[in-house]
């Protein structure tokens, strides 16, 4: 049995629906982006239905929602982007002290935190106190309570594990400019 206010909610917003999807399409140049982008914006929306002023545009409502998703989840692959370039970096890049300098944990997507999670204990501890939270390898050994070679030597491994982890995931990404 559906609740009555869905049934109303979902009346209102069938004719909207293809405008919705078209927008989708134009920002994500992608059909089952934009499929994805049209879910979500309207799962947001329900959500958020009490907030909609009744009287007002749904049209212009719906659209904006689809907008915020589209731009949040643009800002989010961009700084999921710079962090797997900065786990792509070479050996060579990583002895010289390059490190991400700024806490970027909050904003990852769940397959780099699946990632993480996979790593063993101590290479995760490493890769989040450099990589993620911005600490250079000095403060990471201090805190982790281990030498600064140890250090060096579990973020070159961790690293190499997400590399090959997430080589898929990294390839496949693309994001309208």
């Amino acid at each position: 049995m559906t609740h009555p206010t869905a049934n109303i909610f979902h009346a209102k917003l069938s004719p909207l629906l293809p405008g919705l999807r078209a927008h989708a399409l134009r920002l994500t140049r992608n059909g089952v982006a934009a499929d994805d982008l049209v879910q979500d914006a309207l799962t947001r929306a329900w959500r958020h239905r009490a907030s909609f002023i009744e009287g007002s545009n749904l049209s212009a409502w719906l659209h904006r929602i689809l907008f915020n998703q589209f731009v949040t989840g643009y800002r989010r692959r961009k700084t999921e982007r710079r962090a797997m370039e900065r786990l792509r970096c070479e050996g060579e890049q990583s002895r010289s002290g390059y490190r991400l300098r700024q806490p970027l944990m909050n904003g990852l997507s769940g397959a780099l935190r699946s990632s993480l999670n996979r790593l063993p204990e101590d290479f995760r501890q490493a890769v989040i106190a450099v990589d993620i939270h911005g600490l250079s390898y000095r403060e990471a050994a201090t805190r982790l309570g281990c030498p600064e070679g140890t250090v060096m030597s579990r973020l070159h491994r961790g690293r190499r594990r997400l590399r090959a982890d997430l080589g898929g995931y990294l390839g496949e990404e693309r994001v309208a400019a």
